[in-house]
C-alpha cells in the first residue's frame, strides 16, 4: 500500500519519470533474476557442506 502510494505521488510531481519506473522495473527484475537464482543455490550448497561438517558432532551428542 506504501509502495503504491509513493509510487501516486512520483505520478503527480514527475509522471514521465513515473512511467519510465513502470516500464522499467519488470526489465530489471527479469535481469536481477540469474542473480536470486544463483544465490538461493549458493546459500543451499553452503547448507549442505555445513550440514556434513557438523555431522560428527550432531552424532557424538545424540550418544
Amino acid at each position: 500500500m506504501i509502495k503504491f502510494l509513493l509510487f501516486c505521488i512520483l505520478f503527480v510531481l514527475c509522471w514521465p519519470l513515473a512511467l519510465m519506473a513502470l516500464v522499467l522495473y519488470p526489465v530489471v527484475w527479469l535481469l536481477l533474476l540469474p542473480f536470486r537464482i544463483v544465490g538461493l543455490a549458493v546459500g543451499g550448497v553452503l547448507e549442505l557442506v555445513e550440514a556434513i561438517l557438523f555431522l560428527p558432532a550432531r552424532v557424538l551428542r545424540s550418544i
